[in-house]
C-alpha cells in the first residue's frame, strides 16, 4: 500500500505537467518560438506556465523520493516527505480552496502513516 501511495504522488506530478502543457500550450509555444531564454518574464501567463510546470516537476521529485524511500524501507525519509507535502498542501488549500492540492492533502497523511509503519 505504501508503494501505491508513493506512486500516486509521482503520478500527481506527471498529471500536473500534462495538464500544464495543455492549459498553457499557447504561451509555452510563443516562448519557445521567441527563443525560450528570457521569455518568461512577460506576459504574466508565461511566468505562470513556467512555475506551474516547475511545481509539477517538484511533485514528481517528491513522488520519486517516496518510491525510493519505500523500496529501501527508509521510513524516516518517507515521514519527512509526507510532512513536507502535508504543509505544502495545507498552504495550497488555504490559498486556493477549490484546487487539486486537495489530492495531495489526502496523499500526505497516507505517506506519514506509511512512515510510521501503519500501512503495509
Amino acid at each position: 500500500m505504501a508503494n501505491v501511495v508513493a506512486w500516486v504522488l509521482f503520478a500527481l506530478g506527471v498529471g500536473h505537467i500534462v495538464y500544464g502543457l495543455v492549459k498553457f500550450k499557447a504561451p509555452l509555444s510563443e516562448a519557445v518560438a521567441a527563443g525560450f531564454v528570457g521569455q518568461f518574464k512577460v506576459p504574466e501567463v508565461r511566468r505562470t506556465a513556467f512555475w506551474f510546470l516547475a511545481a509539477g516537476a517538484l511533485v514528481m521529485l517528491a513522488g520519486h523520493a517516496a518510491v525510493h524511500a519505500v523500496a529501501s524501507a527508509d521510513l524516516a525519509f518517507l515521514k519527512i516527505i509526507g510532512f513536507y507535502m502535508l504543509a505544502i498542501s495545507i498552504l495550497g488549500v488555504s490559498a486556493f480552496p477549490l484546487t487539486p492540492f486537495l489530492a495531495v492533502l489526502i496523499v500526505a497523511p497516507l505517506l506519514i502513516a506509511a512512515g510510521y509503519g501503519l500501512l503495509p
